[in-house]
């Protein structure tokens, strides 16, 4: 069974609701408070290559995707 896909166990449990509450309580993702998981591209929603400095919020492909229209110019 694959972390994200619990349809298999539901399935397992459905006849059993004490169980099922049981095991959906003990399962569940818990609230981050640091770390890379909380920190989430604006556009995408993608946690790797953010940039949160200056408060830009995106992800580095999405930065480059919208750096013209935020204000930034490209040098050569």
């Amino acid at each position: 069974m694959t972390t994200s896909n619990h349809s298999k166990v539901f399935k397992q449990l459905e006849r059993k609701p004490a169980k099922l509450k049981k095991f959906i309580k003990h399962n569940a993702p818990k609230k981050r408070n640091f770390g890379k998981s909380t920190k989430k591209c604006r556009y995408c929603g993608s946690a790797r290559g953010f940039i949160g400095r200056y408060g830009i919020h995106l992800c580095r492909r999405c930065f480059r995707l919208n750096a013209t229209k935020i204000g930034f110019k490209k040098y050569n």
